[in-house]
């Protein structure tokens, strides 16, 4: 599995997010960027993600996940 394909598929599923992905194979970090996740608890932010990784986790597409959130403008204050 490549990155642009983890990042056009939860693009594609939460369009209301960007994602900045890293890794390769089965293993990828994930920097999330979404004003509209901001408000929900850490759990539930992660929960809106691995409800659409979970079938590539399932048949081993994907191993490991790293994520880590930001607003859009806590993301722009780190360029």
């Amino acid at each position: 599995m490549q990155a642009v394909e983890v990042k056009s598929f939860l693009e594609g599923k939460l369009p209301e997010i960007k994602v900045e992905v890293e890794g390769e194979g089965c293993n990828f970090q994930l920097n999330i960027i979404s004003d509209e996740l901001a408000g929900l608890s850490p759990v539930k932010r992660q929960q809106q993600i691995y409800t659409h990784l979970n079938p590539w986790i399932a048949d081993g597409s994907i191993h490991a996940v790293t994520m880590k959130f930001f607003s859009r403008a806590a993301w722009a204050e780190r360029s």
